[in-house]
């Protein structure tokens, strides 16, 4: 079968490797459909590495995946052969502290799709998955929107933790398309004044789009101050999406006291600081997004109950053989690139 290799930084190849096979009796075979380009894969892509996790070319890469069952194992009960699924990228070992308290996302044992080390990409012809991390999908949803539901989990996640209510003003700092999707979410979850902030025109349009209030171009305008004349109170909710040092100072500067930071973005440093007299003066709540945790069919039910509309933020689309192509236009943030979209099966 074809997959994408990282051979290096900035350097993807198109080999020839054999195709997995189904070793556990509650796995499935998948042709792999599409497969999105995120930010995590990019850190990768340019840096080689995301934290503890460093690259060891040549290494598969990609998560953000959807595909049809084209085998199963013996024990598999939900699925059956040609079922297309959206796919929770996240492999658990469902025995761990973490797993049995209901928190899967923080398995001490996990897997991920595409993070060196840990398990194969999604960008190949074919994927083997546990059958608890597949959701099959209605013959309405394309996949291009089954891919979409694994960013939308991110949103609807960081959502629920925020516990938001009708009337919050919340502002979205980053509106790539995690920030979009964090939007997105918050929209269908409640009546909400929503503020975003980017540094690519091209994405605050789009964010007006999916409904923000107001947009602000960092690299324009002091957002801190024009949302403190906005909302002089101060937001309750700031979600950063950006993993960079200036938004996590923007995010504590325009929070109201007794206010909630939710950290999404993943920084490239290994470091980050805060000015603790703000943090402490203002008692600003600190709540870090990892993933998401058993929101994948929540985000399959607003989209296909048409609620949330993921297809506006999904804006380019590429062949496998055009992979590279694909990171760089993520990477640089040209032409107006939100979400690309790399499609694997014809």
């Amino acid at each position: 079968m074809k997959a994408a290799f990282l051979t290096g930084l900035r350097q993807i190849a198109i080999q020839e490797t054999a195709p997995p096979e189904i070793m556990d009796s509650r796995s499935v075979l998948l042709r792999v459909g599409a497969v999105g380009v995120c930010g995590s894969d990019v850190h990768f892509y340019t840096m080689g590495r995301i934290g503890s996790s460093v690259a060891k070319y040549p290494e598969w890469t990609g998560h953000e995946c959807a595909g049809t069952v084209v085998a199963t194992g013996k024990e598999v009960k939900r699925l059956k052969v040609g079922q297309r699924v959206a796919i929770d990228p996240l492999i658990r070992c469902g025995k761990c502290d973490q797993c049995l308290s209901g928190r899967e996302h923080t398995c001490r044992y996990e897997r991920f799709l595409g993070v060196a080390g840990r398990a194969t990409g999604a960008l190949a012809e074919y994927l083997v998955m546990p059958e608890e991390s597949c959701f099959a999908i209605s013959d309405s949803m394309t996949m291009v929107q089954a891919v979409a539901t694994e960013p939308l989990s991110v949103g609807v996640y960081a959502q629920r933790l925020a516990g938001m209510q009708p009337g919050a003003k919340i502002a979205i700092l980053g509106s790539g398309p995690i920030g979009l999707c964090v939007l997105l979410a918050s929209r269908a979850a409640c009546d909400c004044k929503a503020y975003l902030t980017d540094l690519v025109d091209e994405r605050l349009e789009m964010a007006r789009q999916c409904g923000a209030n107001w947009v602000g171009n960092a690299s324009k305008i002091d957002v801190a101050r024009a949302l403190q004349e906005i909302e002089p109170l101060g937001m309750d909710f700031v979600f950063e999406c950006a993993g960079q040092q200036e938004t996590l100072d923007q995010a504590v500067e325009i929070l109201k006291p007794g206010g909630t930071l939710l950290i999404i973005g993943i920084p490239e440093t290994d470091r980050v600081s805060f000015n603790a007299h703000d943090l402490r003066r203002k008692e600003i709540r600190l709540q870090n997004v990892h993933r998401q945790n058993e929101c994948t069919a929540a985000a399959i039910e607003l989209i296909t109950s048409g609620k949330i509309n993921v297809d506006q933020i999904v804006t380019h689309h590429f062949p496998l053989v055009e992979s590279q192509r694909a990171f760089d236009l993520v990477a640089d943030r040209r032409d107006g690139v939100v979400k690309a979209m790399i499609h694997v099966a014809d």
